[in-house]
């Protein structure tokens, strides 16, 4: 199985800030890019009728030392989009730290703070409707912190659903804490460091869902929730519904199966031809194990990151012609980015309003 470490090199961040030990793999960070003094960046409006609020939680688990970390507690900084009433700001895209962090990470000639300007759909610690509603937990790919679901979540949440985001700590780029700027100390390094990894993610999934369902700022019906991720992020699912039983689907997108996976719930594998070719064999070993609903749908023509804010915008920043064409075929593929994430959004909805929300 080819190791998550050099996906991560190429999709690390929102627009890649580079693994060193993955340099070869990673993009020339060097080649021009289109000036863009003040660019008009944004992401799709969600289709569904609800509008949404957003909230950041930090969260540490006292239980738990940091796997890359130990003498620090666990910690995890989570994006929660919810239904909410239409008032207060329009929430940051991310931080203005990680925007800089990005900016200079693909040497882009933009302001640094221009990527926390990316219009969004949230309004920022919006009282939550009124209603019991279903979770969706997310988990980010190898190198992504949460926020490039961002589109994923603002769509489901305008469905009707809690979307809990999940930034597992130094296992993204440039992810900002209360006490700064943390980097993936993951991403790297040898032996491989992604089945601890998913392993430890299925943990932080298990505590995001025990803290959310104590929060009374959301009503969370403990019968309904979901997980979905995106390549390590899929993987986590899977994992995650190993350990805990409570949630109900998954949906993994493009991430292979670590161990030993058998699951008796709704399971909906989205893949891409990258996604074939580096994990097809993982997906062909453990799909007789996954013995409820199931299904197994490969997306033609798109690539490994497609399901990402990273595919709009690196259109909207017109920064394709710029990349390496391998770079472009495995993360991006030649599909029309809206239409990939129109069609990840309404596959990802329908699942979950089918097998976890009702």
């Amino acid at each position: 199985m080819k190791s998550l470490v050099v996906m991560a090199a190429v999709i690390a961040g929102l627009l890649g800030v580079p693994a060193t030990a993955s340099a070869a793999a990673a993009p020339d960070l060097s080649l021009p890019a289109p000036a863009a003094a003040a660019p008009d960046l944004s992401l799709p409006a969600p289709g569904g009728p609800l509008p949404i609020g957003l909230r950041t939680l930090h969260l540490t688990d006292q239980q738990r030392a940091d796997p890359w970390v130990p003498e620090k507690r666990r910690e995890l900084m989570v994006n929660v989009w919810y239904p909410a009433v239409p008032i207060g700001r329009t929430s940051l895209y991310m931080t203005e730290a990680e925007s800089a962090a990005a900016v200079a990470g693909r040497k882009l000639d933009l302001p640094p703070d221009a990527l926390s300007k990316i219009r969004v759909h949230s309004r920022e610690n919006a009282p939550s409707l009124p209603g019991r509603r279903p979770l969706v937990v997310l988990s980010p790919g190898a190198g992504n912190n949460r926020i490039t679901l961002t589109s994923v979540a603002e769509h489901l949440a305008s469905q009707g659903f809690v979307v809990a985001g999940i930034d597992h700590a130094y296992e993204a780029w440039a992810t900002e804490f209360p006490d700064g700027l943390r980097q993936c100390v993951a991403c790297g390094r040898q032996p491989d460091p992604w089945p601890t990894a998913i392993a430890n993610r299925a943990i932080d999934t298990s505590f995001v869902v025990d803290t959310l369902l104590k929060d009374r700022r959301w009503s969370i019906d403990a019968g309904k929730i979901g997980m979905a991720g995106h390549s390590a992020g899929g993987s986590a699912t899977a994992a995650a519904m190993v350990t805990d039983r409570r949630i109900k689907a998954g949906v993994d997108v493009d991430g292979p199966f670590f161990g030993t996976v058998s699951l008796d719930r709704p399971f909906l594998l989205l893949t891409s031809p990258t996604g074939e070719k580096y994990y097809g064999a993982s997906w062909e070993e453990t799909w007789p194990r996954l013995t409820g609903p199931k299904k197994r749908d490969l997306v033609e023509n798109s690539g490994h990151s497609s399901v990402t804010d990273a595919a709009i915008l690196i259109d909207q920043l017109g920064l394709r012609t710029h990349l390496p064409p391998t770079e472009v075929e495995n993360q991006y593929g030649s599909i029309d980015s809206g239409k990939a994430l129109e069609f990840f959004r309404g596959e990802l909805t329908g699942f979950f309003k089918k097998w976890s929300a009702r």
